[in-house]
């Protein structure tokens, strides 16, 4: 009995590694085993740097928060425990983000956590 070769499944499967490929430069993005290899790898970053652009973000916002705490006359880590103390429940993104593009309520809120 001859052997079953499932066909239009196989050329399925290749197509979809070639269309993850396209783009590629030379055999990366039209040599079938070349681009499985290519994908995967690609495949492998794109998940940690999803995660790693959290951590990137964070930091960013902490830089900004102290740049803008010390224009007030303290620090990152007092302004945080100051706000802790108070009981004034803002978010780093947030307060990056006020601090970034409305300096005088940051300075307000910084006077209120004193």
């Amino acid at each position: 009995m001859p052997r079953a070769k499932n066909l239009p499944q196989a050329k399925r499967r290749r197509k979809k590694v070639l269309e993850a490929s396209k783009g590629y430069w030379g055999m990366r993005g039209n040599v079938l085993t070349v681009a499985k290899h290519h994908v995967d790898k690609g495949r492998q970053y794109a998940y940690r740097d999803r995660r790693a652009k959290k951590r990137e973000f964070r930091s960013l916002w902490i830089v900004r928060i102290n740049a803008a705490a010390r224009e007030n006359g303290t620090t990152y880590s007092r302004l945080m425990g100051a706000f802790a103390k108070s009981g004034i429940g803002i978010n780093r993104k947030l307060l990056a983000d006020v601090a970034y593009n409305h300096p005088e309520v940051f300075t307000a809120l910084v006077n209120k956590a004193k």
